[in-house]
């Protein structure tokens, strides 16, 4: 098939991997892929996002910014209109993103079929996380936007009853949760070498990988070191950056258990099965009721023994006792 990509995605983070990952094994299976997304974000390095982005959130007004993103709408509809007439691609396959309405636009215009990936309710999300200044119209440009597609993808169940409740007929929800691409964690050494390499010896690893955020609840998990008395070391491992690290590190220091902690700050993608190998107990500390975490499926992948809250959307891959040990999220 001819499939034409589209997203709005201008940093090269987690959901760059996804879609670089999604666009290869859709190419990999013979199809041909055009992709209609912002220009330049694909010359960056991973962990960053462009410039100018950045500058607009954060010196336009909130109202402004919303604004600003249902204008870009229209150019991004003008793009794929082209790209449509140039190609005459058999499908549009749109990753959802908030007042991003050109999938649906073209849809109507060109009779195209539309499968809309949705990977949370980023108007929800937006609203309880980062604040909005139109909830209500973000609330109705989403459900718009979910109409509009021939088929949604939500990536989990719980996930799926959000688009349902907007309006969504169920016949055209198709649950598919993320994944990984396991050619990217063949060749990870094994535990011990990996702890090897890592200086960590024979130590027990506790491992976090992410972006960190105050809500992840690692602060409990150096409450609970610092208070663990035992005859094996245990060493815990935060493989990533973000907004909370700072605050975690002062803790770790307050707790007098800084020898016990490794933050490594940003890592290279490839690395990442390097580091992961290392743990023996894999966290998931908190999650969003309605995410299908990439984390998990990397843990699962280099058999780490994974703690995670016992939430309805882990279950739907995670089975206590079987691939997690799962706990009362309250």
């Amino acid at each position: 098939m001819k499939i034409l990509y589209h997203h709005r995605v201008a940093s090269r983070d987690g959901q760059a991997v996804h879609i670089d990952e999604l666009i290869a094994a859709l190419r990999a299976l013979g199809h041909e892929v055009i992709v209609v997304a912002p220009g330049g974000a694909e010359s960056q390095e991973f962990g960053t996002s462009q410039g100018w982005v950045d500058a607009i959130r954060k010196h336009l007004p909130r109202a402004l910014y919303e604004l600003a993103e249902l204008g870009y709408a229209l150019l991004s509809y003008r793009r794929l209109a082209a790209q449509i007439r140039r190609h005459r691609p058999d499908v549009i396959y749109e990753r959802y993103n908030l007042y991003l309405l050109a999938g649906a636009w073209a849809r109507k215009r060109f009779g195209l079929p539309l499968l809309l990936e949705v990977n949370a309710p980023i108007a929800e999300e937006r609203h309880a996380y980062g604040g909005l200044a139109f909830p209500g119209l973000a609330r109705r440009v989403q459900a718009w936007t979910w109409r509009g597609a021939d088929c949604v993808l939500p990536v989990t169940k719980v996930l799926a009853g959000y688009v349902e409740r907007a309006g969504v007929p169920a016949e055209r929800i198709e649950v598919i949760p993320n994944g990984i691409n396991p050619e990217h964690f063949r060749d990870a050494p094994r535990r011990a070498e990996a702890k090897a390499r890592l200086g960590l010896g024979d130590q027990l690893v506790l491992g976090f990988v992410g972006f960190v955020r105050d809500w992840h609840g690692l602060d409990k998990v150096l409450e609970w070191l610092a208070a663990r008395r035992g005859a094996r070391e245990v060493q815990f491992v935060v493989v990533g950056d973000g907004p909370a690290r700072a605050g975690l590190e002062a803790q770790a220091g307050e707790l007098g258990i800084s020898d016990r902690v490794r933050f490594t700050g940003l890592v290279a993608r490839e690395e990442i099965p390097g580091w992961v190998a290392a743990f023996d107990i894999a966290l998931q500390p908190a999650v969003v009721e309605y995410a299908s975490p990439l984390k998990l499926f990397e843990y699962l992948a280099l058999g780490c023994a994974v703690v995670a809250p016992g939430q309805e959307n882990l279950k739907e891959i995670l089975v206590d006792g079987v691939n997690a040990r799962l706990f009362d999220p309250e």
